[in-house]
């Protein structure tokens, strides 16, 4: 259920090279690296953890950056969920869409607490 956690951080290469060193040891290594965000994890279809400058620049505190990523099997179940989550008193964070062309696409949210979530597929 639980496709990747993201925590947010202040420096990208250092936390880079602390988690990938960290998780090393379970098989774990950075699947995917860009600009202000990386993924690290066994492989793309197994939960990971993602390090990420927080999106609003400001600092990365306990919740600010953080968000809970659940997977879908499909672009329309990630659309079902996310307005599920609506119907349910969530936020919109962001419409579903394609976010990285052929790669990922996701809706996002914020729970009635403010957690963030995303429904998400890959692929």
């Amino acid at each position: 259920m639980i496709g990747y956690t993201t925590i947010g951080v202040n420096d990208m290469e250092k936390a880079k090279a602390f988690y990938t060193e960290l998780l090393a040891d379970l098989g774990a290594s950075l699947l995917m690296d860009m600009d202000r965000i990386a993924f690290i994890g066994t492989a793309m279809d197994a939960p990971m953890l993602s390090i990420c400058i927080p999106y609003d620049e400001n600092d990365p505190l306990p919740g600010n950056g953080n968000m809970v990523a659940i997977t879908a099997p499909n672009k329309e179940k990630a659309d079902e969920l996310y307005h599920k989550a609506i119907k349910l008193g969530a936020i919109c964070e962001g419409e579903p869409g394609q976010r990285i062309p052929d790669m990922f696409y996701g809706g996002y949210v914020r729970d009635p607490d403010g957690n963030k979530l995303v429904f998400y597929v890959f692929g």
